[in-house]
C-alpha cells in the first residue's frame, strides 16, 4: 500500500501549519482548535521547517511551567522533519514512525508539503486492507 491511498482515504486532506515565530500558546490554541496532536512549522506553508506536537508542549510545560507559553515555535519545535512522497510505502513509513518514536509524518513533493498521514492512519489503511483481503478469501474458500 502506499501513502497516496491513505491521503485519498482521510476525512480531512489539510494540512495545518503554523509560523516559526508565533507562539507555544498560539500553536496549543490551534491544535486544540482543530482537534490534532501536531502541527508542520512553515514560514510560507508550504515548506516544513519543523513540526511541533502537544507532546513537545507538555514536556516544556512540566519543564519550565507556564513561561514557555510565551516563547516562539521554534524554541521548541522537531528541526528534522522525516517526510515522505505519496509513492512511498506505507509500511516504510509505519516503521519509520514506530523507530524513530513519532505520530505524525509530513507528506511532501518536490519539497512542498501536500499532506500529513498519522500512525492511527496507517494502521486503519492495514486492517482494512486485512479486512478486505480475508473477504476476498473467505469468498474464494466457499466457491464465491
Amino acid at each position: 500500500m502506499l501513502v497516496k491511498s491513505i491521503m485519498k482515504s482521510k476525512e480531512i486532506a489539510e494540512v495545518v501549519t503554523i509560523g516559526p515565530e508565533a507562539t507555544i500558546e498560539a500553536a496549543a490554541q490551534l491544535l486544540s482548535k482543530h482537534g490534532i496532536g501536531t502541527v508542520v512549522v512553515s514560514s510560507d506553508q508550504t515548506t516544513p521547517l519543523g513540526i511541533l506536537s502537544e507532546r513537545d508542549i507538555v514536556r516544556q510545560l512540566a519543564k519550565s511551567g507556564s513561561v514557555c507559553l510565551q516563547h516562539k515555535v521554534e524554541d521548541y519545535m522537531t528541526r528534522e522533519v522525516v517526510t515522505c512522497v505519496q509513492d512511498s510505502n506505507a509500511e516504510d513509513a509505519l516503521a519509520k514512525m514506530t523507530e524513530g518514536r513519532f505520530r505524525h509524518m509530513p507528506v511532501v513533493e518536490n519539497g512542498v508539503l501536500i499532506g500529513i498521514i498519522s500512525l492511527g492512519d496507517v494502521v486503519k489503511a492495514q486492517l482494512t486492507e486485512v479486512a478486505m483481503e480475508k473477504s476476498a478469501l473467505e469468498g474464494m474458500i466457499m466457491g464465491h
